[in-house]
Order: C-alpha cells, then sequence, then structure tokens
C-alpha cells in the first residue's frame, strides 16, 4: 500500500493556500520555510501531482492544487473533529471555545454577553474575534472558528443555528429633514446610506423594501455603524439602524432621531451558528441559552431554537 499523506503535510498546503507566501505560511506552522518547502514537495510526490506553482514572487496553485486544498480542508475538519469527540468531557462548555462576532452586533452586546458565560461556565475558555459576516462564515468552514454571532438571514454555509432574538431596524434621520412614512420605496433612493459590502445589516436593509444592490447607487458608505450614523448627522440621507445600537446610545450627541419604518421584514433574527453536524453541537446549544437570556431584553422578543440552515 502507498503511503499516505499526513495531516501535517496537509496542514502545510492549506497555510501556504491562506497565506499565499512561503515564509508566512512557515510562520504560521512554526517551522522553518525549508521544512515546510519540503513537506509539499514530499506531498507533491506521494500524490504524484503539481500542486503549487513556484516563482520568486507569486505562490500560484494549480488547478488539481485548488481540488486537493478542498479536500485537505475536510479532512482536517474531520481530524480536529475526532479529536474533539475523543477529548470531549462529560462537563460541558469546558475549555477552548473560538466565537465570531459581526461588528453590528459584537459592540452592542457582548458588555452583556461576556460576564453572563463567565458566570454560568467557569471553566470555558472563550476567544471572541470581530469578523464581518462573510469572513467569519468563511473561517467556521475552514475550522479556524467554532461558531458565529450574527444576524439571519444570509447565507453561510451548512450550518446550524439556535434563534437568540428578534432586533427590530428602526430608520433614522436627521431632525428636519423630510423623510416620508416608507422612505425605502421611494424613487429617492441615493438618499439611502448603507454599510459596505460584507455586511449583513446592508443586506437585511436592502431586504426591508426588497430592493435589490443594482438598484442603489448611494455615493457614500461606511464600515461602521458609527460613520453611518455620522453621515445622516450631517443630512446626506436616512439609513435604518439595528434597535440594539439604538438602546446602546449610538444616537447620542447627534441630530439624529429614529422614525417607524414601515415594513413588515424591517428586522432582523440575531442568532449563534456552527457547522452542521459539529461534535461541540450540544455546548452550542448551551451556550445559545446563555446569550439568550442575556440579551433577552436587549434586543427585541427572544425566539426559540431553528432548525438547522
Amino acid at each position: 500500500m502507498k503511503p499516505l499523506p499526513s495531516l501535517k503535510q496537509l496542514s502545510y498546503l492549506l497555510a501556504l493556500h491562506e497565506q499565499g507566501h512561503f515564509g508566512r505560511a512557515a510562520a504560521a506552522c512554526f517551522v522553518s520555510q525549508s521544512a515546510l518547502s519540503v513537506g509539499i514537495a514530499e506531498l507533491e510526490r506521494l500524490l504524484e501531482a503539481s500542486l503549487v506553482e513556484r516563482s520568486k514572487r507569486h505562490v500560484r496553485f494549480t488547478p488539481r492544487g485548488e481540488e486537493i486544498v478542498i479536500r485537505a480542508r475536510q479532512m482536517m475538519r474531520a481530524a480536529e473533529d475526532l479529536h474533539l469527540a475523543a477529548q470531549r468531557s462529560y462537563e460541558p462548555l469546558v475549555g477552548p471555545l473560538r466565537m465570531a462576532a459581526i461588528p453590528t452586533i459584537a459592540p452592542f452586546l457582548l458588555s452583556s454577553i461576556l460576564p453572563a458565560l463567565a458566570r454560568d461556565w467557569p471553566r470555558l475558555q472563550l476567544y471572541v474575534r470581530e469578523m464581518v459576516t462573510g469572513v467569519a462564515c468563511e473561517a467556521m468552514e475552514r475550522g479556524a472558528i467554532d461558531c458565529v454571532l450574527l444576524a439571519l438571514p444570509v447565507e453561510c454555509g451548512d450550518v446550524e443555528s439556535v434563534d437568540l432574538a428578534i432586533d427590530p431596524l428602526i430608520l433614522v434621520a436627521a431632525k428636519g429633514q423630510d423623510v416620508s412614512a416608507s422612505p425605502l420605496c421611494d424613487a429617492d433612493s441615493d438618499r439611502l446610506l448603507l454599510l459596505e459590502d460584507g455586511h449583513c445589516l446592508k443586506e437585511h436593509a436592502l431586504a426591508a423594501c426588497s430592493r435589490s444592490v443594482a438598484e442603489i447607487e448611494s455615493p457614500l458608505v461606511a464600515s461602521t455603524l458609527h460613520t453611518l450614523v455620522q453621515l445622516v448627522d450631517a443630512g446626506l440621507g436616512y439609513t435604518l439602524l439595528p434597535q440594539m445600537a439604538i438602546d446602546a446610545g449610538i444616537l447620542a450627541g447627534t441630530r439624529v432621531e429614529a422614525r417607524p419604518a414601515q415594513s413588515l421584514d424591517a428586522r432582523r433574527n440575531i442568532a449563534l451558528v456552527w457547522r452542521h453536524r459539529h461534535p461541540r453541537a450540544g455546548d452550542f446549544r448551551m451556550l445559545g441559552e446563555t446569550i439568550r437570556r442575556a440579551v433577552g431584553g436587549e434586543a427585541g422578543s427572544s425566539a426559540g431554537e431553528s432548525d438547522p440552515a
């Protein structure tokens, strides 16, 4: 029987694919550049396939290499799941857990969530990173993140989820601005201010009035909710903000005021999501229950657990 690729060799390949540079990939794997290069060359020999095109300036993966990266990621994830299943304690939520939170949630809920988790699960070692939705979902898919605190509906791959709360989206405009009762459906769409691509709140705001990205051509976009509020405060347009951000005081010190948004879809569903069939699914459900209790009074009415997304 021919020797099979090792997990170490596959990890080298994945690091090179992610970093796009032999030196950075070696540093990420805590090995020398020559060791990483030899490991990938040995992998190519075992597979009898060229995976990487090497030059002094660039690293390019061959079509076969891209295919192997996908399969290597699946194998590494399966190996991690195997280790988790073998090492899992009978006591829930013990040890390290990596959670991402999107920027339109993290600043407003983490101050309530983190103390509650520390109180209920003192042996949990929680690592939190703020990431935009697309980046967080991709990191979860490749196993770099265990679960994500985000807002549904959104495309995040093959996941399971637990609903935490309903967060209404509130129309805001500068005081004195003439905004109609249902401005999101008006022809004057260039005054609708949105976050940049990558934030699911942009999709939720457009969905509130059944509008597509192609229909909105605003010359101004923001990367944070605070910048969005400043643009509105300057009288440059109006936008939809999450109720949780308004409750947290994001409008303080501005001339921006809330108006009722006339749309049945003007809301988002705050949820905790994780990869389908993850061996720690039970832990994530308990984590979600603690988060639901912590935020129940802050983001509208709470919701129950959802079916796998």
